[in-house]
């Protein structure tokens, strides 16, 4: 055995790891795949979320078992007293139900704080609770009142969900000033570390503080924005144990087929999780399948929408919007009684709009500006603050000032809720452009117009009018490559945080 195998160093320099190292090379595949040391970063690592993970899990347990508690004793007190069967019943349901949401992986640190998984689990919780209520009720007998499976169950997960989401936000206020981050290192081509480094700034949220970063190589490796270069790809080992690190984003395809999969290895040994940037960009689940075939991870892209999806979207369309429609009539009634009593002209505003794949429509809104706002429009435009095709003005002396009123609570839109249920436009999707806006498009712009337009959509959550045209364009374009009907339900609920704060609308 050479002097460099028995000390795990690997001289090969494989194609992968080519490149001015800041250390010795060691093989990612030996059983030292790095030196274990005592540094300032891992000797004291702070409030990371690998140190307050096992708390954030224990609140959500907590709040599991004392929602089944209460809503058990709620519904079993009026129905057989006060008793010591009824505390036994109310323990079990925490029980049972922390059980079934810990199947379903709403407890793991991976799935926590982040992501949709969590409440999913909740909800396959509880539907799983009921059914076995119900097959307990059918197949022995058993006297289980109807208002526990179709009251108690429903109010459970739901008072679960929101309890859930409560203790989200928390975390997600203390990881926008910086605590209970993941220590993560982004490795790749420095172009391609430059784009995911930014990403994640843009989206504290989801839990990755870049503390460093590795380059093919050190020589006349520069800080990124403030980011140091801390080490070159084959030192990837190395850096994650003297640093700390939790998790190592590999970005472009400079690592990749043997040398990603020898880095799985030696991070198995390091405990740090391994995270791959594909190189097709704002692609997420549920396009993304991994399919193993021939000894291969095949990425299957979903390239449509099942049929199955785009049912259940129209279904969502049409009856929560004639829903909506009904709640809102008598809102838009006095909102167009406020408008014809303010200024001249008609009530509503009617505008040809382009829909999907190019169909033309006609888009009702509340009337927000005086009658003769088109005609005053192009001795406007040189002072837009939008950006791209937009017309944007923050104080568009068109507007009237109940219209103002309207914009700044989208009250102006509502009557799009007609659209919605006559299926021209759905609850969510990009913004409707007008005809001229579209013939100024760039080629990828186009694709906004695979889907329906919206009433709401990323825009709308994401900072309304306070977006760039480019901002807008790369939310569109998202929201079109990505869309599901959960995603749906979240724009529509952060919707109605945005309308109440009327953040970005003017």
């Amino acid at each position: 055995m050479t002097l460099a195998a028995e000390h795990g160093l690997d001289w090969t320099s494989r194609i992968d790891r080519r490149g001015t190292a800041a250390g010795p090379r060691r093989s990612w595949a030996s059983t030292h795949p790095f030196e274990p040391r005592a540094t300032p970063f891992n000797d004291s690592v702070g409030l990371r979320w690998a140190d307050v993970a096992a708390s954030y899990q224990r609140v959500a347990l907590s709040i599991d078992a004392a929602v089944a508690v209460a809503v058990g004793t709620a519904i079993m007190v009026p129905l057989y007293g006060n008793g010591p069967h009824t505390a036994a019943f109310a323990a079990a349901a925490a029980a049972g139900f922390v059980l079934l949401v810990a199947i379903a992986h709403g407890y793991e640190a991976r799935t926590l704080g982040d992501g949709p998984t969590e409440f999913q689990a909740v909800l396959r919780a509880g539907l799983t609770g009921g059914m076995l209520l119900m097959g307990v009720s059918y197949t022995l007998q058993a006297d289980i009142s109807r208002t526990l499976i179709f009251g108690g169950v429903p109010a459970l997960v739901l008072l679960s969900l929101v309890g859930r989401y409560a203790h989200r936000q928390m975390l997600h206020r203390h990881r926008a000033k910086g605590y209970s981050m993941m220590r993560t290192i982004v490795v790749g081509e420095r172009q391609d570390v430059e784009r995911v480094v930014d990403d994640l700034a843009r989206a504290p949220y989801h839990g990755y503080h870049v503390s460093g970063i590795c380059l093919p190589s050190i020589d006349r490796a520069e800080p990124l924005d403030g980011i140091p270069v801390v080490g070159a790809l084959a030192d990837v080992p190395q850096v994650v144990v003297d640093r700390a690190v939790e998790v190592v984003v590999v970005a472009g395809s400079h690592l990749s087929g043997e040398g990603l999969r020898r880095l799985s290895w030696a991070l198995d040994r390091a405990g740090a999780q391994l995270i791959v940037v594909p190189d097709i960009i704002e692609v997420a689940r549920p396009r993304l399948t991994v399919r193993p075939t021939a000894g291969l991870s095949l990425l299957q892209v979903e390239v449509g929408a099942p049929r199955r999806r785009m049912i259940a979207k129209a279904a969502l369309d049409r009856s929560v919007g004639t829903a909506l429609m009904l709640v809102a009539a008598p809102v838009v009634a006095l909102a167009a009684i406020a408008v014809r009593l303010t200024s001249p002209g008609p009530a509503f505003y009617r505008q040809t709009r382009i829909g999907v794949d190019g169909r033309t429509f006609t888009m009702w809104k509340l009337r927000s500006m005086y009658v003769d706002a088109d005609s005053r429009l192009a001795g406007l435009r040189p002072e837009s603050d939008g950006a791209g095709v937009l017309f944007k003005m923050r104080d568009d002396p068109r507007v009237t000032r109940v219209g103002k009123v309207l914009r700044r609570y989208s009250i102006d839109e509502l009557p799009q809720l007609l659209n919605v249920v006559t299926g021209d436009m759905s609850l969510v999707g990009p913004r409707p452009p007008l005809a001229a806006e579209v013939a100024e498009y760039d080629d990828p712009v186009h694709r906004r117009l695979r889907v329906k337009p919206g009433l709401t959509g990323l825009w709308q959550v994401s900072g309304r009018s306070d977006l760039t045209w480019d901002e807008s364009v790369r939310l569109d374009l998202r929201y079109v490559d990505n869309w599901s009907v959960t995603m749906d339900l979240v724009i529509l609920w952060k919707t109605i945080r945005a309308v109440f704060l009327g953040s970005g609308a003017y």
